[in-house]
C-alpha cells in the first residue's frame, strides 16, 4: 500500500539517485585510469523524448480531480552514456574531479530532499489511518 499517488515516483527517483550516485563515484574512481572516459545517467534526454513524441497524456479519473502526469516508467527509463565534449589529459582520460564533486554533491542534495519528502509523506499517511482508525 502506498501513503500516496506519488510515492512511487518518489521512490523511481530515489532509486535514480542512487544509481546516479555510483556512476559518479565510478568516474571519480576512474580519474587515474588511461583512456577512461566520463560516464553519466541520462534522464532528461528521455523526458523530453517522451514529451516530442507525445507520449505522455494527462489522465483525469473523475471529473472533480485535478489532472496528473501518469507515470513515466515504460518511457523514460535513464541511460549509462559517455559525456561528450569534455576536455582530455595527455592519456585520454577526461574525468575532472571538480565538476564531479559539484555533481556529487548536487546528486546528494535532492537524494536528501526526496528522501525527506518520503517521510513527510508517510508521516501524513500514518496521521490519515490513526485518525480515521480513532472513529
Amino acid at each position: 500500500m502506498e501513503a500516496s499517488s506519488i510515492s512511487s515516483t518518489l521512490f523511481n527517483q530515489l532509486n535514480f539517485r542512487g544509481e546516479r550516485q555510483k556512476v559518479i563515484s565510478s568516474n571519480i574512481a576512474n580519474i587515474n585510469t588511461p583512456n577512461y572516459k566520463t560516464k553519466d545517467l541520462v534522464f532528461q534526454d528521455e523526458l523530453n523524448n517522451a514529451l516530442f513524441n507525445n507520449s505522455l497524456q494527462l489522465k483525469q479519473t473523475n471529473s472533480k480531480h485535478l489532472s496528473t502526469v501518469d507515470p513515466l516508467s515504460n518511457n523514460t527509463n535513464p541511460k549509462l552514456v559517455n559525456v561528450q565534449g569534455l576536455e582530455e589529459q595527455n592519456d585520454g582520460n577526461n574525468v575532472n574531479l571538480d565538476s564531479q564533486m559539484s555533481e556529487q554533491a548536487k546528486n546528494k542534495i535532492i537524494f536528501d530532499a526526496i528522501q525527506s519528502s518520503i517521510k513527510r509523506d508517510s508521516r501524513l499517511f500514518r496521521s490519515v489511518v490513526e485518525s480515521s482508525a480513532k472513529n
